[in-house]
């Protein structure tokens, strides 16, 4: 199913729907992985300065509300399963990047916030609550000019693959990390050293 992760009203008819074709079933995982980086026209990075309102009220309701509205909403589905649930931060998050925008990374930062936060109310009801920080993944959202720039500052000396990113994903939602939660796991080829 698709929702618009920036149109507040979508969600409670998306949680709706998952709990219709959950039909009762527990919810194992939820991985919050949807996010948005806005450019400036000419393809540049948005900063604090030339951010508009509007721009960072969308950042920051797909990147950050709209993953508290999803747990909220599939609470108990959650609590059934003593499932997990994996944000989706970023490295930009913990530090300036050039071509990530500011609203960008004030919601990813925000978001690692939100999953200690999370992992700490969520706990006593045996939900675990993670994250992952990528760095530079061959996606849609890396330009070819992002690549060629840092691949070669990275210590691995390539950007990563979303293979890799999902198996750390996998981990955290399985039983080997039954003791896992609050933390978050950079995934960047050793980026951030």
């Amino acid at each position: 199913m698709q929702v618009e992760l920036s149109d507040h009203s979508a969600l409670p008819r998306a949680i709706a729907e998952i709990k219709e074709r959950l039909n009762g079933e527990p919810l194992h995982a939820l991985v919050n992985n949807a996010g948005i980086s806005p450019k400036a026209p000419d393809g540049g990075r948005l900063n604090s300065l030339t951010t508009s309102i509007g721009t960072w009220m969308s950042v920051f309701h797909v990147n950050l509300v709209a993953p508290i509205l999803l747990a909220q909403g599939l609470f108990e589905e959650l609590k059934v399963a003593s499932g997990s649930i994996v944000n989706v931060t970023s490295i930009v998050g913990t530090r300036v990047h050039p071509f990530a925008g500011t609203a960008y990374a004030t919601s990813k930062a925000a978001l690692a916030c939100l999953t200690r936060e999370m992992a700490h109310d969520y706990a006593p009801f045996g939900i675990r609550v993670n994250a992952i920080a990528p760095g530079e993944i061959k996606t849609d959202i890396l330009s070819a000019e992002t690549e060629a720039r840092l691949a070669p500052i990275i210590p691995l000396h390539r950007v990563g693959t979303p293979d890799e990113v999902a198996k750390v994903i996998f981990f955290l939602c399985s039983s080997a990390a039954s003791y896992v939660t609050g933390a978050e796991v950079p995934i960047n080829g050793g980026q951030h050293v």
